[in-house]
C-alpha cells in the first residue's frame, strides 16, 4: 500500500482525484517552514470526506496524502505555469497563495530537491491516476474522471472579489465533451442556493488538461468550491457539518449527471 496516495476502487466508469487535501509534510521539510507554512493554509480542507458518498455511487477514489506544500500534484511537471499573465504557485511552492513565504530564509528547496520530490511523490500519483483511467477506459469504454478541489471564497491576489460556490473548469472546453459539459452546468446552474460558473477563473489543473481526451475516451473536470460552501473558512479551517451536509445532494447529482451521460447510472458488475 502507497504512502503517497490512498486508492478505493469502484464500480463504475468515475474516478474521483483529489489532489490537494493532503496534510502529511515529512519532518525534514516541516522544520524549514515558516509559522506560514506550518499551517497549510492553502490546503483544500475535507475535501476527502465532503466526497465519501461518492463510494455509493461505485466512484473510484484516489486521494493524495501529503501537503500540496511538498509538492503540487496538479502542476506540470516542468512547471510551466498554468496561466499566463497570472500569479501561481508552482511545483514545490515557496510562497502561499497570499504571498507570504513557505520556507525559512535560505531553506526553499532548489532543483535537484525539486527532481527528488517529482520522484518520490508527483510520479507515483500520476502513475496510479493514468493506471485506473485506462482500467475503467477499457472496462468500460469511457472514462470520467472528476478532479475535487477547494479555495478560500476571498484571495485578492489570485482573483478579483469572491467567487461563485461551485467553479466548474473543462480547460476551457478541451477536456470533456461539449453535452456532457453543458449537462454538468445545468445541474449547478438549478441549484438556487448557489452560485456556479463554468470555466471562469478555474479553467482547470494540470490533471485536468493532461488527462482529459474527449476523442480518446477520458472525459475530465474540475470543481473548485468556494470553501464557505461547506465549511467555517480560515484557521482553524473547521468542518461545518450542516453546511455539507447542505452541499452534498448538489455534488451528488453532478456526479449522477456525469454517469447518466455515460450510460453509467446503474453499478456495472465485475
Amino acid at each position: 500500500m502507497s504512502d503517497i496516495y490512498r486508492l478505493e476502487h469502484g464500480t463504475t466508469p468515475l474516478v474521483v482525484s483529489v489532489p490537494h487535501a493532503g496534510t502529511i509534510v515529512p519532518a525534514a521539510i516541516a522544520g524549514r517552514l515558516t509559522a506560514a507554512g506550518r499551517a497549510l493554509p492553502d490546503t483544500d480542507w475535507h475535501v476527502d470526506r465532503l466526497y465519501g458518498f461518492a463510494r455509493g455511487l461505485g466512484a473510484s477514489l484516489l486521494v493524495a496524502t501529503h501537503s500540496r506544500y511538498v509538492i503540487d500534484v496538479n502542476r506540470p511537471p516542468d512547471d510551466a505555469p498554468l496561466y499566463r499573465g497570472r500569479r501561481v504557485t508552482g511545483l514545490c511552492p515557496v510562497t502561499t497563495f497570499d504571498g507570504e513565504p513557505i520556507y525559512l530564509e535560505g531553506e526553499a528547496p532548489e532543483a535537484a530537491e525539486v527532481g527528488d520530490r517529482r520522484a518520490r511523490f508527483w510520479e507515483p500519483y500520476h502513475a496510479c491516476l493514468r493506471r485506473e483511467l485506462e482500467v475503467v477506459r477499457r472496462r468500460f469504454g469511457v472514462a470520467l474522471l472528476f478532479d475535487a478541489h477547494s479555495i478560500r471564497s476571498e484571495i485578492p491576489s489570485l482573483f478579483p472579489g469572491r467567487l461563485p460556490e461551485l467553479n466548474l473548469g473543462t480547460g476551457g472546453g478541451s477536456s470533456a465533451g461539449t453535452e456532457l459539459t453543458t449537462r454538468i452546468a445545468a445541474v449547478l446552474a438549478a441549484t438556487e442556493a448557489y452560485s456556479s460558473v463554468v470555466n471562469g477563473w478555474f479553467k482547470g489543473g494540470h490533471i485536468t488538461r493532461e488527462y482529459g481526451n474527449p476523442s480518446g475516451g477520458v472525459h475530465a473536470v474540475q470543481l473548485e468550491l468556494a470553501q464557505r460552501g461547506y465549511m467555517r473558512e480560515g484557521p482553524p479551517a473547521e468542518p461545518d457539518a450542516d453546511r455539507a451536509r447542505r452541499l452534498e445532494p448538489v455534488l451528488s447529482m453532478v456526479l449522477g449527471a456525469m454517469l447518466e451521460w455515460a450510460g453509467g447510472v446503474r453499478t456495472y458488475d465485475s
